[in-house]
């Protein structure tokens, strides 16, 4: 008698992966291209050499994922922190007000924003960091609160009944059941971070919205400013695209 045995087929799930993973990649490298080509055919004169030549957008780009990184970990640094502690039963009474508090942060036009704390605050790189902090503040701290919040609480009573301490709880069943849903405002918050930031040339922080402005003042709307806009735009879907492959890979596995 003979055994019939049959090879289990390979699902789609990791050719699926991989080409998510490598689409947004390569239509990036192609808009690059297609970008340098542009301006390759264009017959630049010297102003539009001296705005964007690789020197000066080498500059403005390194100025604005500097920008943008920095602000955005010292945002996730605190944003987390206090979402954390509005979720302990001690804090039940502030937490209404902080987050009040948070919702104007993002309420206020960001051109606003800057402007105010460039008022108040010479211009530069920290005052910029300041208004970027602020402006995505909210969605970070609102996500951290719905995950936390989101966890049975008979799991956790029940790790508490196995004789694990809060702080333990906290870090080993609340956080890593919580982790998709801060992910997901992490990545916002990113997003708002690096389109925002070209703003900050208003405030002298430089960035890929100097390339912008200088466009716009000096009549270059067909070569500096499609450099420009074309520029933060690739950038933004860039960082999009690692901040989507840091949550599949920062997701604990399982959930």
């Amino acid at each position: 008698m003979t055994t019939l045995y049959k090879t289990p087929a390979k699902g789609p799930g990791g050719a699926a992966r991989l080409l998510r993973y490598l689409a947004m990649p390569i239509f990036l490298a192609f808009a690059c291209l297609a970008l340098y080509l542009y301006i390759g055919s264009k017959d630049l004169d010297s102003i539009e050499r001296r705005s964007i030549n690789a020197n000066v957008i080498t500059a403005r780009l390194i100025e604005h994922i500097q920008l943008a990184a920095v602000s955005t970990v010292i945002v996730v640094v605190l944003a987390v922190g206090v979402g954390i502690l509005l979720t302990r039963p001690f804090a039940r009474r502030v937490t209404t007000p902080i987050v009040g508090i948070a919702n104007i942060g993002q309420a206020i036009p960001s051109i606003g924003l800057l402007a105010i704390l460039a008022v108040v605050w010479a211009g530069g790189f920290w005052p910029a960091v300041v208004a970027l902090v602020a402006y995505s503040f909210l969605s970070i701290l609102r996500n951290t609160m719905v995950g936390l919040q989101q966890v049975d609480r008979s799991t956790i009573e029940a790790s508490r009944g196995m004789g694990m301490t809060k702080t333990a709880v906290l870090f080993r069943i609340e956080m890593p059941l919580a982790v998709p849903i801060i992910l997901a405002g992490i990545r916002t918050a990113l997003i708002i971070n690096v389109g925002t930031a070209t703003l900050t040339t208003f405030t002298g922080a430089g960035t890929l919205g100097e390339l912008i402005n200088n466009a716009l003042r000096l009549g270059r709307e067909d070569t500096v400013l499609v450099v420009g806009s074309g520029l933060t735009a690739i950038l933004a879907l860039f960082i999009d695209w690692l901040a989507s492959v840091a949550e599949d890979v920062l997701r604990p596995k399982g959930l």
